[in-house]
């Protein structure tokens, strides 16, 4: 029996490449990216302005320069400022200072009755109240010219003319009941002109001392303080009525006492 040969190891067959894929049709490849830069900016975005140092305040620079130089960095300031004053508030500021007012010269004329007599408390009562109604009535007549109104500070001025006013009478009547002691066979109107004389040099150097100060503060001060005119037509006007007001009613009522106490005698 013949044997075939051995055959040698046979090749597979050769595997056929699948045919390629063909591209979809439209379906272009896409272009190779390349790197672009950032883009330039346009004339509409501009770019943002750079920072400014904030301004610095050099130690010991006097004000006059400060102000000058904010000025002139940054513009004169325009403050607007509007206040309203209704009828309401008005009225309850006129009714409190009132009230305020009637409270101190009852104070007062208690302290006079208790320390010199009831018609001293009364003639400085009645010079009190001139001093008031003559601060009052001239502001009425600036405020009807210049615009002027009533605020707290002019309550205040009220209040501090009253005690300075006061404190000056005191010091008058004082000096007469003293003169009325040591000089009993003189008529009471050469004693109270007796008194007059010895104070007046001391009236009139306490309202100088008092007109300059508040003076330079009406005429030189801001205008919020130049309420304080009150005070100063207030000084003026105490100043005279402690010596010819308080003394001259004092005087006055001591003579029409004198001559009422005659006639009922005579009857």
């Amino acid at each position: 029996m013949d044997l075939a040969p051995p055959q040698g190891p046979t090749q597979s067959p050769t595997a056929t490449a699948s045919p390629g894929a063909t591209a979809s049709p439209g379906a272009t490849a896409s272009p190779a990216e390349e790197p672009t830069g950032s883009p330039e900016p346009t004339e509409a975005a501009a770019p943002s302005p750079a920072p400014t140092e904030s301004p610095t305040i050099a130690e010991g620079t006097p004000f006059a320069e400060l102000q000058a130089d904010l000025e002139e960095r940054f513009g004169e300031a325009d403050i607007r400022l509007a206040r309203t004053v209704g009828p309401i508030i008005g009225a309850e500021l006129i009714r409190n200072s009132a009230i305020l007012i009637v409270i101190g010269e009852l104070l007062m004329l208690g302290y006079l009755w208790i320390r010199f007599g009831f018609r001293y408390g009364t003639a400085a009562v009645i010079a009190l109240l001139h001093d008031v109604f003559f601060v009052v009535g001239i502001f009425a007549i600036l405020g009807f010219f210049l615009g002027t109104e009533i605020d707290a500070l002019f309550v205040t001025a009220l209040l501090t003319i009253i005690a300075f006013s006061v404190n000056d009478t005191i010091v008058v009547f004082d000096r007469i009941r003293e003169n009325r002691v040591r000089r009993t066979a003189e008529p009471f109107g050469a004693v109270v002109n007796h008194s007059l004389l010895q104070t007046l040099g001391r009236s009139l150097l306490t309202g100088l001392t008092l007109l300059v100060p508040i003076a330079a503060l009406v005429l030189l001060g801001p205008a919020t303080i130049r309420g304080f005119v009150a005070l100063l037509i207030g000084i003026i006007s105490g100043t005279y009525s402690s010596i010819f007001n308080a003394a001259q009613i004092l005087v006055d009522w001591n003579e029409w006492d004198a001559r009422r106490k005659r006639r009922a005698a005579a009857r």
